[in-house]
């Protein structure tokens, strides 16, 4: 029995040889930044008139995030747009909040509490970074069931 490559079968063999291929480097090249678990995260948030220190708060999805909002001068609230955590303090109480960060992308947070003419420009950000170990997963499969198509569509 001789075997014969037909162009249909050829290029079913060129797409199942590159989903092959795309699969071997998601699995084998290394990420340019390393991968975590999910990690908890514990970030002191300083409020004073119309600032936030920090400003910009990052972490990864999945992460177990608590925020600690510190009123430095005058009564503050700390509102993330996107998730519900609405924080007031004043100057001597702190208040914390603790929430799954599992949505990606870039959430401003503002003042919830009247502070002062300039209050509606205070505001900061989380950003909620992608969690690549899911994403190299996705395309492992992604490749792979691409190639198995490519061998069995007749």
């Amino acid at each position: 029995m001789k075997f014969v490559f037909t162009r249909g079968r050829f290029n079913r063999f060129l797409v199942a040889a590159s989903a092959a291929c795309v699969m071997l480097a998601a699995i084998v090249v290394p990420l340019p930044v390393q991968a975590s678990l999910p990690r908890a995260h514990t970030v002191r948030i300083d409020a004073r008139t119309f600032a936030f220190t920090p400003g910009v708060v990052s972490v990864r999805r999945g992460d177990t995030v608590t925020l600690e909002l510190e009123a430095l001068d005058a009564v503050h609230g700390l509102y993330v747009d996107g998730y519900d955590v609405n924080l007031v303090a004043e100057p001597g109480n702190s208040a914390a909040a603790t929430f799954v960060a599992d949505k990606e992308g870039k959430f401003k947070f503002r003042c919830s509490v009247a502070c002062g003419a300039l209050h509606p420009f205070m505001l900061g950000e989380l950003n909620v970074e992608p969690n690549l170990p899911f994403a190299r997963a996705l395309l492992i499969t992604l490749a792979g069931v691409m190639g198995a198509l490519a061998l069995f569509w007749r």
